[in-house]
């Protein structure tokens, strides 16, 4: 038997109704927003399923507005009564995997991510850093790319490494800039300016982690039941207090969600549940190898009707 990956997603994933369904129909999901808002102090469920976007939009918001949503649907969908064998997130989803895990509770991780939105939000002035999709480029030739124009002009880096021909990149609005126009150098087709209120994953968000790693100091974290493979090592992570330091690192340290795919599936996972609005995550698996199974449980529906 082959193994099974819990995957959750992470900003961009968001929409104004998402999670509505198992609300209005599962307790344990209605409850994972109720505990929310009491920790918020804000009706959450309100701004999720009815907007307006452009407040779900705001990092602060979509932050524990995504980790909430995913919580329900799991509450949902862990009726099944499966076990995964490795949980994994995209840069805020790696929050959800550790509530599933077990090293985080799930209050704490929604007071977390509320001042993780807040802290990255605050960390570059709005306007001065941008990020962008780079598609078709090679990994290495961007890197050296980067590298490059960080020295002669601006800084940029690698924020997320996706998937095969698809990397974000992080910086100051000249160094992107510069990326934007020089891009062919590294093989890109396109490079894509993205809708983001600051420059996320790149060293410009060093700020932000500092204030993150005093929040995490108070916050108590266990060892994981089921590995956790982190984004900043693309490598199983069980110890709590190793977690805690890759969590600061991960705000400022590229995502290496394609490294971590990859090392599920060396290690035999062929099956990824990606939980959680939207469909992203599997869109990016899928691209990284299209022999694996992958199920997206975005809905009330999508869990009537998954079969193991």
């Amino acid at each position: 038997m082959g193994k099974m990956a819990f995957i959750f997603p992470g900003q961009g994933s968001q929409a104004v109704g998402m999670g509505k369904d198992v609300y209005d129909a599962v307790p344990a999901s209605r409850a994972a927003f109720d505990t929310a808002e009491r920790v918020l102090g804000f009706p959450l469920s309100e701004m999720v399923f009815d907007g307006p976007d452009s407040d779900l939009k705001q990092t602060a918001n979509t932050q524990p507005a995504l980790l909430t949503t995913s919580y329900a649907l799991y509450k949902a969908f862990a009726a099944k009564g499966i076990q995964p064998d490795y949980v994994a997130g995209h840069s805020l989803g790696e929050y959800s995997a550790l509530v599933i895990a077990g090293v985080l509770r799930y209050e704490d991780a929604v007071a977390i991510v509320r001042q993780r939105g807040q802290f990255m939000e605050q960390a570059v002035p709005s306007g001065q850093g941008a990020m962008a999709a780079v598609l078709g480029a090679e990994r290495e030739r961007l890197g050296a790319l980067c590298d490059d124009i960080t020295a002669d002009t601006a800084p940029v880096e690698m924020a997320n490494v996706n998937c095969p021909g698809q990397i974000v990149v992080s910086g100051s609005n000249a160094g992107v800039q510069a990326l934007v126009e020089r891009g062919k150098e590294a093989g890109a087709k396109r490079v894509i300016p993205l809708e983001v209120s600051g420059p996320f994953h790149s060293t410009l968000m060093k700020p932000a982690a500092e204030r993150l790693g005093e929040a995490l100091r108070d916050v108590t974290m266990q060892d994981a039941h089921i590995p956790v493979v982190a984004n900043v090592s693309a490598r199983p992570e069980q110890q709590g207090e190793r977690i805690r330091q890759l969590l600061v690192e991960q705000v400022f340290s590229p995502v290496l969600w394609e490294d971590s795919v990859r090392y599920m599936i060396e290690q035999g996972v062929d099956t990824f549940v990606e939980i959680g609005a939207g469909t992203v995550l599997a869109g990016l698996v899928k691209k990284i190898d299209r022999s694996v199974r992958v199920i997206s449980i975005n809905s009330l529906e999508a869990i009537e009707a998954y079969e193991s």
